[in-house]
Parts: C-alpha cells; structure tokens; sequence
C-alpha cells in the first residue's frame, strides 16, 4: 500500500488508461476486504452468488448491485469492517434525505480523510504556510469540519477556527490573522460584503484571495457561474472553487484554477453515473452519482446511490491532470419535482432567488395538493413587499424555469426560527413534505 499511496499524487497526471488500471487495483484490495470483513457485503454477496475475484475491471462493477441511503439506515452496524473499539471517531450523515447515518471511522480513515482535504487543497493552489479561515462548524459529528482541519495540518497551512456564521467576528479575525484563504458557504460571502459596507471596511484590499466554497453551486450544468457566483465576485475580486463531498463519500471532488468541475482523487474513489434504470450514461449526461470507495478501513461502501444528480467530464483540464471531472451537484433525485409539467430542482430555485438582493431570507416547501400533485410555495423576507416587486420575481421564474410557483412573505423573525434551527448543521432553506 505504501508503494500506492506514493503514486497517488502523481497518478493524475498519468494518462486515462493508467489512472484506470491504478484503481482497478485498489478496487479488487477493496472488495477482498469488503468480502472478509463487512457483514452487509457478505450477506450481499452470498445473495446474488458474487465472487469478487470475478471483478477485475471498472466496468465489472457494472454486475454487481447497488447499495442505498435505506440500506445504511436499516443496516447500519452491519456495514462496519472493525470491532468498535478500533473507532476513534463517530461523524453522521446531515440527514437530508432521511434519518442520519452513523459513520465510524479508524485511525486510517482519519489518515486517510487527511489526505483527502490536503489533496484537495493543493488542486485549490493552498500551499504549506498559507492561512485559512474555517467559516464551518467542528464539532456535531460534522465530518467536512473536522476534514478540512485535519487536511489543513497535513498540508503545514495555519487553521483560524472561526466556525460558522455571524459576520463580525469573521471580519474581526480576517483583519487581524489575515488568511490568503477562507472556507465558507458562498451565500454567507454576501453577508460578509454587507457588513463590511456598512461598517467601511474594504474587502477588496484584505489578504483574502480565494474561498474554498460548500454547500451551494457556483456552477450550473455547462459550468458557467450561477447568478450567486456572478453576485460575490462583482463586487468581491476573490477566486471562488467549488468543493463537493459527502460523509459517504470521505472524499471530496475539488476544483482547479481552470475552475471546470471538481477533479476526482483516484486513491480514494471510483464513481460512476447512471439513468434511472441504473445504466451508466453517457460522459457530459447527467444521472445519479454512485460511489464505491477505496482504502476505508471502518465503514466502505460499494457502488452506493447517493441521490445526487451530476454529470462526468473527461475532456482534458487545462491544469494537465487527467482525472475526470465532477460538476456541480444540480438537484437531488429524491428532491426532484414534477411541477405543471416542468421537471425542477431546488437549486435553481434557490440560485434564481439569489438573484435578488432585497430577498433578506427564503425557504421552499414542496407538498402534494388535493388531487396528488407537486405544490411549491416560496417563502421569503424581502425589503421591498410591493406587488411589483413580487411579481417581477414570479416573471423571472416564468422566464428561467417556465413556472411561477406561489409566494408567501414572512416575517423575517418566525422564518429565521424554522430556516436556522438548532438542531440541524445547515440552514435548512427546502422542506419536502410529500408523502
């Protein structure tokens, strides 16, 4: 493995076959482990009569079944490889398609996540004696937090734990530590700039020169900047890169300079994405991202359906590796919605809406009405309530998405209390409540 893991770095710039056979090593280690080692796997196994000495080859994978977020809530002791004892560290899913899943991760996973993020960050261009600013939270059994410190100190760049939110304390600490970089939902860089008005300071002469985003696209399907993106750098002369992960996952697909999707680690992961029959489609298409890992020791998955639906991109990077590419994340399929006719995602709901700035705070519910269809009602806080200001936006969604869904205006404290409630590490900005 040692003789792997010095090869990982320069592998990405091998050519696509030699990345290809790369993985089809760690693959076959995997699925040894998976069929000594994981209770789910070797009922699976016995189940559909799969000898994993058969699977040689990426496009191997393709015969065996796929696993899911239910199979982890239903099962999930049964996925862990290690007596518990070998676990240093429990993180949990969001829970944003259903109940959170425990992850137990070993002393290698952790060695492991490490790598991942400072992988990660050398693609960004963050380099040893860099400093960066978490605008994320730590502790919740978050693992994307605790990732990036870990990664941070592999790399020897300095770590300014801020966490997340409140927009002064932020301003104080980039003023006084001066990071070159920060990590940070690209939505609260919009909060960041108002404060900063309000209270004279000049943003485009601090120290920060890139953020490492999470949680929103910056991108949409043809990679071009989303109106959220457009919004920050008009004003902020920062780089942005888009960084997408999951729990499942431990490992994360993080863009370049050239900014054209996030750049696959292969060490860590082979992907693949299908249709909704579970055939692989075609490169540039989109479909659901399945997963199966590499080198996790306490809870890998083979060829998991995490509900996210991407597309692949494999003509070269300017940057000169050769990994494929992963764009954004452009809905989720258990969120998708069938509306007048129009098939829609959250995000491009959410990405419209971030194209007006007297939209303070906004939360899109979904439910099924009388006669059992899809119903979506944005709820907002505006500083303009006018019935033209109202109606512009329904225009604009008429013009972007072919459909005006309902609004409703709140009052800004009782939306604050169900968008940022306590219990729950992100913003929750989507409630679906269809049955």
């Amino acid at each position: 493995m040692g003789q792997v893991k010095q090869k990982a770095s320069e592998i990405v710039y091998s050519s696509m076959r030699a990345i290809e056979a790369f993985q089809e090593v760690l693959l076959q280690q995997q699925l040894v482990y998976l069929a000594e080692r994981s209770p789910f796997y070797q009922r699976l196994f016995a189940k559909h009569n799969i000898d994993v000495s058969n699977v040689k080859t990426l496009s191997d994978l393709q015969s065996l079944p796929t696993t899911c977020k239910d199979d982890l809530q239903l099962y999930n002791d049964d996925f862990l490889c290690v007596p518990p004892e070998h676990i240093i560290d429990y993180c949990t899913t969001s829970g944003t398609l259903g109940t959170p899943v425990t992850f137990g991760l070993t002393d290698k996973d952790l060695d492991r996540l490490a790598a991942n993020e400072m992988q990660s960050f050398e693609t960004v261009g963050i380099k040893q004696g860099d400093r960066v600013q978490l605008m994320t939270t730590i502790d919740r059994r978050f693992m994307a937090g605790l990732a990036y410190f870990l990664g941070l100190r592999k790399l020897g760049a300095g770590v300014i734990r801020v966490g997340s939110g409140i927009p002064q304390m932020q301003w104080d600490s980039i003023l006084k530590y001066k990071p070159t970089y920060l990590i940070a939902v690209p939505s609260f860089l919009l909060k960041l700039i108002e404060f900063a008005e309000q209270h004279d300071i000049d943003y485009n002469k601090s120290s920060v020169k890139a953020v490492i985003c999470i949680g929103e696209a910056l991108r949409d399907k043809d990679l071009n900047n989303t109106i959220l993106t457009d919004r920050i750098i008009s004003k902020w002369n920062i780089k942005l890169h888009s960084t997408y992960a999951s729990t499942e996952m431990g490992a994360a697909f993080t863009e370049c300079g050239h900014f054209a999707g996030g750049h696959v680690q292969p060490d860590l992961i082979i992907t693949e994405i299908v249709d909704d029959e579970g055939e692989v489609v075609a490169d540039g298409e989109s479909g659901e991202l399945v997963v199966t890992t590499l080198g996790v020791e306490g809870l890998p998955l083979l060829r998991f359906k995490t509900g996210d639906i991407v597309r692949k991109h494999v003509e070269p990077c300017a940057c000169g590796r050769h990994t494929y590419r992963i764009g954004p994340v452009e809905g989720r399929k258990q969120h998708m919605v069938k509306y007048k006719g129009t098939t829609l995602y959250p995000p491009a709901m959410h990405d419209l809406l971030a194209g007006f700035p007297e939209v303070l705070l906004h939360q899109i519910e979904l439910f099924h009405n009388e006669i059992g269809t899809d119903e979506i009602v944005i709820r907002l806080v505006s500083a303009n309530s006018s019935e033209e200001f109202i109606g512009g936006i329904k225009d604009h969604f008429r013009a972007k998405l072919r459909v005006a869904p309902k609004i409703e205006l709140c009052v800004l404290e009782e939306l604050q209390q169900s968008v940022f409630n306590p219990l729950s590490r992100k913003p929750i900005t989507f409630i679906d409540n269809r049955v």
